[in-house]
């Protein structure tokens, strides 16, 4: 029986690694407006494909840019509002400009 050529080590069959989740897949949570806890996502900017309003500026969010999703603990993620990466870090220092409900 004739012998089988061995493969080159750079060809063979490598374990590929789990692919990482884009952005936070679970949240985390952290104190929002009012001081009630909300669970906080970050969106990098190529999962970011539609337009949003964010709260905290009334300014559009356009698609590509990287942005955070905050709601409630308490409440569903119905609730979602995405915000400016900048506006929810100075959300304790400005008020809001548009309502949550």
């Amino acid at each position: 029986m004739p012998r089988r050529k061995p493969r080159p080590k750079s060809s063979q069959a490598r374990s590929q690694p789990e692919p990482r989740p884009i952005g936070d897949v679970f949240g985390r949570t952290e104190d929002g407006p009012g001081g009630d806890d909300y669970i906080v996502r970050t969106i990098p900017g190529t999962r970011a494909t539609k337009h949003y309003r964010c709260p905290g500026c009334d300014h559009e969010i356009p698609p590509g840019v990287a942005h955070l999703v905050a709601w409630p603990a308490h409440g569903g993620e119905d609730d979602r509002r995405h915000w400016h990466t900048g506006c929810w870090k100075g959300r304790h220092t400005r008020s809001i400009t548009r309502r949550w409900s």
